[in-house]
């Protein structure tokens, strides 16, 4: 997962050449909801013949009630529609390690809003790790020394996604103990596409499919596959499995990948302003994790 969205930005970012960045992302958000409603479809039949363990990953359980369909909706709008939004727009303005850093904070913008709705209860140490994290995201934002372009738009754009993202992640947990990670995922990506695609119709009509490159036509296949299927997947069965702390560990990783891609594919700079923000993102994001059992433990 770590590996998938980590090269994704260089992936979407080096598409924009040629395509723009919102008619890529209705397209891959298309091919994306798609596959996940063929496979919803195929594994709800195979369930009625096999009620083997892989089933509980892809199947919904569980009937959906009216306020399922409330939150799924509500899911796609935020999770999908606006973030989706959000985050290629920002891509498309901003550098890779700017937008791979934002969203790196989203864990501690989770335990924030988990906390203002006392759903969670944050210690000094975590909110010592939260002001490190913006901290770290002012430096990167604000004086990274960065030679590639970017743009405060975009770097607002990004933190208007991680909001989304944060939101997303925080609705869906409840919908998670009933109904599996594609269904929920599937569904909401579906409804947040419907939203998504007629909103920027003009530029999907605009853009010339045939002459796009196989170069751009992968990175759409790539991004919709993998980004959105597949790494959607694996992060909301690692939620559901071994907890959201666990899972949100291997997503510090994301950032040091994408930051290394795009210094390989797209030639940008390791500053040594960016490397300092990015160093206080990650350890406040890794203080924001630890949980009261932790401390104990290492008290002793």
């Amino acid at each position: 997962m770590a590996f998938i969205w980590g090269t994704n930005y260089s992936i979407v970012k080096s598409a924009f050449e040629e395509i723009d960045p919102q008619a890529f992302n209705a397209m891959r958000m298309l091919i994306a909801s798609s596959v996940f409603l063929a496979v919803i479809i195929v594994m709800n039949r195979a369930r009625r013949a096999s009620h083997d363990a892989v089933n509980s990953v892809f199947h919904t359980p569980a009937a959906l009630t009216r306020r399922d369909w409330l939150a799924l909706a509500a899911l796609g709008v935020a999770g999908h529609a606006l973030y989706q939004y959000l985050f290629v727009g920002g891509l498309a303005l901003t550098s890779v390690a700017n937008s791979s850093l934002l969203l790196a904070a989203t864990p501690v913008v989770v335990g924030i809003i988990s906390a203002l709705l006392g759903h969670e209860r944050l210690g000094p140490l975590h909110w010592m790790g939260a002001a490190l994290s913006l901290t770290g995201i002012y430096i990167v934002v604000g004086h990274g020394g960065a030679s590639e372009p970017t743009s405060l738009r975009g770097d607002l754009m990004m933190v208007g996604a991680v909001c989304c993202w944060a939101i997303y992640t925080l609705g869906a947990g409840p919908l998670m103990t009933r109904h599996s990670p594609v269904g929920v995922t599937g569904v909401s990506m579906a409804i947040g596409t419907l939203i998504y695609v007629p909103l920027v119709l003009p530029r999907l009509r605009a853009t010339p499919w045939t002459s796009l490159s196989a170069a751009t036509w992968l990175a759409i296949l790539y991004s919709a596959l993998f980004a959105l299927c597949i790494a959607y997947t694996i992060w909301y069965t690692a939620v559901r499995e071994i907890g959201s702390a666990r899972t949100a560990v291997y997503s510090n990783v994301i950032p040091i990948v994408a930051m290394l891609t795009a210094v390989v594919f797209l030639g940008e700079r390791l500053t040594r302003g960016r490397l300092l923000g990015a160093l206080a993102v990650l350890v406040g994001v890794a203080l924001t994790r630890v949980r009261p059992r932790a401390l104990a433990h290492l008290r002793t």
